[in-house]
């Protein structure tokens, strides 16, 4: 596997099993199987449980677990583990006794919510708060099946004529009984750029952000643009900073709520920056010395980027000379 595979999200080689999706006697048989599990989700959390160091693992129910009785909408098929199929179910009609939303979906939310159906142990937690410390597969699970019931809560109508569409394909597609269109996942792709120039990386931050919050650039591809050309006019929009040579690196999911994060390395022609506060709220250069010092946590300027991240994950393999 490459080192690029190893993002957060990716390189679980999980079985999608996609030719049994359309099958629906096959499908019937794995759900009955005594094998079959579902992990949760809750208003996009996943269910996980700790373990004594508390270490979160991704949190997996039988098919006839009383937490299931709570869904309102048909269940996803995953795919297959050595183990056997695997399901997700959202229970996201559940209201807890007590809970605030107001951070709820943010990556700031800490809170966990615990259904009365379920171990002491499991409890609902924000997948942003987690991921970096999933196991690769139950990342992968964690990030697909949030992604799948999230395109399935924003695409309830048909685009062709607006009639409500249904679940098909084992959750994999949208079907209107009105017109007969069928309506696939969506994922919307986004360049992430780690541009540099001599020993500095280029570094910005959005409007809101926690303080000593900053990040790789990025922005969403346009129709008709190739991945080199929306890195060099992101780059330019955000920071005014002109890009010459432009290389892939690696890819990953991000389910918050559909985006494939492109990540790329991008030569700065051009050294001063002038930023487009509509766009971002500041951006500036930081030598490879304060990117070290950001990530043990000394920098009194620089919070360490998110771990999990790809953003995190392109600057700690520029540091260690394998950004390639």
């Amino acid at each position: 596997m490459k080192n690029a595979e190893t993002v957060t999200f990716g390189g679980s080689a999980l079985d999608r099993a996609a030719e049994i999706r359309g099958d629906a006697a096959v499908l019937a048989a794995a759900m009955a199987a005594p094998e079959a599990v579902s992990i949760v989700l809750w208003r996009g959390k996943p269910l996980i449980s700790r373990d004594a160091a508390r270490r979160p693992a991704l949190t997996r129910v039988p098919m006839d677990h009383p937490v299931l009785q709570e869904t309102r909408v048909g269940p996803i098929f995953l795919g297959r583990e050595d183990s056997g199929p695997v399901f997700a179910h959202d229970i996201s009609a559940w209201t807890p006794e007590v809970f605030d939303d107001t951070a709820l979906n943010s990556f700031l939310d800490r809170s966990e919510q615990h259904h009365p159906s379920l171990n002491a142990s499991d409890t609902f937690a924000e997948l942003r708060a987690v991921m970096a410390q999933l196991s690769p597969r139950d990342a992968e699970l964690a990030a697909t099946a949030r992604a799948l019931f999230g395109w399935h809560r924003s695409h309830r109508f048909c685009s062709q004529c607006g009639q409500e569409s249904g679940m098909a394909m084992a959750g994999w597609q949208r079907d209107c009984p009105a017109c007969g269109g069928h309506h696939f996942p969506r994922t919307d792709p986004v360049v992430i750029m780690l541009i540099t120039r001599g020993n500095s990386v280029l570094m910005g931050r959005s409007h809101g952000w926690p303080e000593g919050m900053y990040s790789l650039l990025a922005g969403f591809v346009e129709p008709g643009e190739t991945i080199e050309a929306a890195v060099r006019r992101e780059t330019w929009e955000e920071a005014g900073i002109r890009v010459g040579a432009v290389d892939y690196l690696a890819s990953q999911p991000w389910p918050f709520p559909a985006s494939l994060m492109i990540g790329c390395k991008g030569v700065a022609l051009s050294e001063a920056v002038t930023i487009d506060p509509k766009e971002i709220d500041d951006a500036r250069w930081f030598t490879r010395e304060e990117i070290m010092l950001s990530f043990s946590g000394g920098h009194p300027e620089l919070k360490p980027a998110r771990q999990g991240a790809i953003a995190h994950f392109l600057l700690r393999n520029w540091l260690a000379d394998r950004v390639d």
